[in-house]
Order: structure tokens, then sequence, then C-alpha cells
């Protein structure tokens, strides 16, 4: 990401600020583990280990990770976690729960349990057969058996409650479910219906977790969708502009998501969610690129640009510095 990712840092040091303020002023604890579940935009390679064609273990994927690495991460270097957890004094990297390569002694001071391709919807998995958010809940609820089993009850407890968990979901759940398939069109056929039974799923989502013990959460909204490579690319009609309806469709629903945040707050003792919307970082990077480093914003960075994502993303055809361009997503 090198001296190019202001906006990223930017979008960090507001989380940083507001849970450290926190830690300090309640329990004079740090934050001790970095916990993560979500899609691709904050995946680090669980979907390496299941049968899906949502993956990203292959190059250009990772070719500024270290040691030039594809980790499954849908990106070309760390992703937001990571960098997050590097600026709680941490580690660099927050490793994915399903790689055999780390264990419970590495999982306890930071683990992914994201799957990219999913969404708040289970039928929004189903369309890659990637993890539905109630299996990454239940892999967290593994998780804290055998931290419990590896550090003691009290130790365990203590992180699993001082811990910050990052959430960015939701994405999927329109642009590969709602307006792809039929079937929930044809349940919905409003679209603010189906925004309100996805509320519905993250406000049972978040009690389910609260009532496991988290505390500390940062819940990023809707990108401004319209904006992503592959919707402008289809966007013929109006010169490849972003599409301006889903965009609004991200403001709308992330508008609902404030006001969820608020209700569980007041709802939940001791509850600390925030809205860490980056709606409006990532809409300034697209508008403005050369603001933020960026040469190019409207196209990424394998292949034709437009349409590449996952195993489209063909090594072949690449751009040459990724700091200067954003990287597609799944």
């Amino acid at each position: 990401m090198g001296g190019k990712g202001y906006a990223l840092w930017l979008f960090i040091i507001e989380i940083f600020v507001h849970f450290s303020t926190s830690s300090s002023s309640s329990s004079g604890n740090k934050v001790p583990a970095i916990i993560v579940f979500g899609d691709s935009s904050v995946d680090s390679g669980n979907n390496n280990f299941i049968p899906t064609i949502a993956r990203s273990n292959f190059e250009p994927y990772g070719r500024d990770f270290f040691n030039g690495n594809p980790t499954g991460r849908f990106s070309n270097g760390r992703i937001a976690p990571d960098f997050i957890s590097e600026a709680f004094g941490i580690k660099q990297s927050v490793p994915a729960y399903l790689d055999p390569a780390y264990n419970i002694s590495d999982f306890a001071s930071g683990v992914c349990f994201a799957s990219a391709g999913t969404g708040y919807d289970n039928a929004t998995a189903m369309v890659a057969d990637v993890i539905p958010l109630w299996k990454e809940v239940e892999y967290y609820k593994e998780y804290q058996k055998k931290l419990r089993a590896h550090l003691g009850d009290e130790n365990a407890n203590e992180i699993i409650r001082e811990a910050l968990y990052l959430v960015s979901i939701g994405t999927n759940d329109f642009l590969e479910n709602y307006y792809t398939l039929p079937e929930r069109r044809c349940e919905f056929p409003i679209v603010q219906q189906y925004e309100d039974f996805l509320i519905g799923l993250a406000e049972s989502f978040f009690k389910e977790i609260y009532g496991l013990g988290a505390r500390k959460i940062s819940l990023t909204g809707l990108p401004p969708m319209g904006c992503l490579p592959l919707e402008r690319a289809v966007n013929i009609l109006e010169y490849h502009n972003c599409v301006e309806d889903y965009n609004n469709l991200a403001l709308e629903f992330n508008g609902k998501l404030g006001w969820l945040v608020t209700k569980l707050n007041k709802d939940l003792p001791g509850f600390q969610l925030v809205d860490a919307n980056a709606y409006d970082i990532i809409l300034q990077i697209v508008k403005h690129p050369s603001r933020f480093g960026f040469e190019v914003a409207d196209t990424g960075c394998c292949g034709t640009g437009r349409f590449e994502m996952g195993f489209l993303c063909d090594p072949k055809f690449t751009c040459e510095d990724a700091s200067c361009m954003q990287m597609t997503k799944n």
C-alpha cells in the first residue's frame, strides 16, 4: 500500500482513536485481539479451504504481500484488518481461521472468520457456495472453546470481551443476490423490503455475538456499489459512469444500519457498536483519485480491469503499479 493508502489510514485512525480511548477510559486494557466477520473486503483466506470458485489464492493477488505470496485476500497486498491490527500494535496480519498453517496460539491475538462472496442473507452465500454468516458465528464459538482450553477461562474471557471486532458485509446481498437472482426479488418486490429483511438479520447477528461476549465492534456499511468496476462496465448507456441507483441504495441502507447501531447501543448494556461508514471516503477516491495518490480509480488491476475478479483475474494482464490503481474485489 505504501504512502498511497491515505484514505484507508484515515479510516483506520478513526477506529483506532475511538476504541483506544474507549479501552483506556473503561478498563485500562489495550485491545488484545482483532476478530473479523464479513465478506471479501476482510477475508484473509478462508475460501482457500472450502470448495468454491470465489478464491484469490493466485497471482496477481498478493503480489505486494509479504514475500509476494497470494494468501486468499482479494487484494494486491494486505487488507484493512491487517493494517488495523498493526495500528493497535498487535501484529501485521490477521490469519484466516481455516488456514491449517495457524493454530490457537496465533488466533489468540487475532482471527478472521470472513468469507468472500457471503452476506447477511444465507441465500447470498449459496450463490458461490461460500461460508454463510451463521457458520462464521459457529466457527467463532469453536474458537472460543479452543481459546479457553489454551489460556483458561479468565484470560480467554478477557480477550473475548476486550477484542475489537470488525464487521464488513452486505454488498453481495444486493449485487450477487437480489439484483442477480429472481428468488429474493419475488419475495421482496420492493428493494426497501429486502433492506429491512437484512437489517433484521444484522440485528440478530449482533445480538448473538453480544451474547457470546463481544463488546467492541466496528461496523462497515456498504461502499458506493455503483462505482465498482463491474457495475461501471455494464453501465453502457451512461458512458460507464457510476450507477447512481446503486449508490443511492447504499446510502439508504447505510442510514438504516446507522439506526440499528443507535438502537443496539441503547438496548444492550456495555455494547460499543461503532458505525464506521467508509462510503464517503471511497467515493472521494473514485471521484478525485489524484488527491489520494491514485492515477486510476475506474478500472481494476487485472485483465481489462472491468469484469475480472476471482478466477477471472488473469495474471498475464495486470497494471504495473497497483498502488496507483484500485484492485478488483468480489
